[in-house]
């Protein structure tokens, strides 16, 4: 289910309106190059004091970097190398989601959070895959340990309370069958004052560019997407993306939580499909380059192959 507006929170009565982003020529976050270009361009990802959490899939050992592993048939998630132009990635995580086997799957990892988070990964549609239900989620947990690390997970359909969970994901969506699969870019947030859905319960309520092409098969993709933490029960929170090193929206005015101790610790990538939309019986995304930083990111290397 999903309540779909273009909305954004205004920072006077903290109340949610229809609206667009704020303008992106207004926005003071960069585009194109940032810490990226620091990372290099070989497809291993080095050290850097502004990262928090990197994942470059080059080691067959992989899933021992993450907290928790989704792929119960333990045929869904596999470790890859792509050939021809595609080979400067080196290895990629390959989710194969099949319908009526499973629903896909994906890794989390819990983390330090900071009060600007920046999440930068690739990912590929294969060019048979269909509509996916849910993909690049950050949630934030009461805490990192014991059952309230979990407190980020679940809820679906129910608003949070501001003090036991948030949460925003970066995913594609097809407008119910509108645009092509696997559709256009939006966010899709859980907040203690999002908008009630018409069925009367509290879906994620979407936030979203109008003005934006569908999201190309058969080729890699640079996105980003950045979570600033407000001062609790104050809305000066915010919320943007990135495609291939473009700022593509930048939202204000969010009242994201209630408590200090409440923060986004946790991110899942994953590829979640259902049978609601989705028709293809096999269903591939690949995932590359994921860094969890506290500066914009930026790619790894230019579209056109500069450096």
């Amino acid at each position: 289910m999903r309540f779909v507006l273009s909305i954004v929170i205004s920072s006077v009565t903290g109340t949610l309106a229809l609206s667009e982003p704020s303008r992106v020529q207004d926005s003071p976050l960069p585009s194109g190059q940032g810490l990226g270009t620091e990372l290099g361009l070989s497809p291993s990802i080095p050290p850097h004091p502004q990262v928090i959490f990197s994942e470059d899939f080059e080691s067959s050992q992989y899933a021992e970097s993450w907290d928790e592993v989704r792929d119960q048939s333990k045929d869904v998630l596999s470790r890859v190398r792509l050939e021809g132009s595609e080979a400067m990635f080196g290895h990629s995580l390959k989710v194969t989601a099949r319908l009526g086997r499973n629903t896909g799957g994906g890794l989390t990892k819990w983390f330090s959070s900071s009060e600007k988070l920046f999440i930068r990964f690739y990912s590929r549609f294969d060019q048979n895959c269909d509509y996916v239900h849910h993909f690049v989620t950050l949630r934030a947990n009461k805490s990192l340990i014991g059952k309230d690390r979990w407190s980020g997970f679940g809820g679906a359909g129910l608003r949070p309370d501001g003090k036991d969970r948030f949460s925003t994901a970066l995913e594609p969506w097809g407008n119910w069958g509108r645009w092509p699969a696997p559709g256009q870019w939006n966010f899709y947030s859980y907040l203690h004052e999002m908008v009630k859905s018409p069925d009367g319960k509290y879906w994620g309520n979407s936030f979203r560019v109008e003005s934006q092409p569908n999201i190309e098969k058969g080729k890699w993709i640079c996105l980003e997407f950045m979570l600033r933490h407000n001062t609790p029960a104050e809305a000066n929170g915010e919320q943007a993306f990135w495609v291939d090193g473009q700022l593509m929206g930048h939202w204000k005015g969010f009242n994201w939580r209630q408590s200090a101790s409440l923060m986004a610790n946790a991110l899942t990538l994953e590829s979640y499909v259902t049978d609601r939309w989705t028709k293809n019986k096999e269903n591939v995304v690949y995932f590359d380059n994921l860094v969890i930083a506290r500066q914009y990111v930026g790619p790894m290397i230019h579209r056109d192959g500069g450096d």
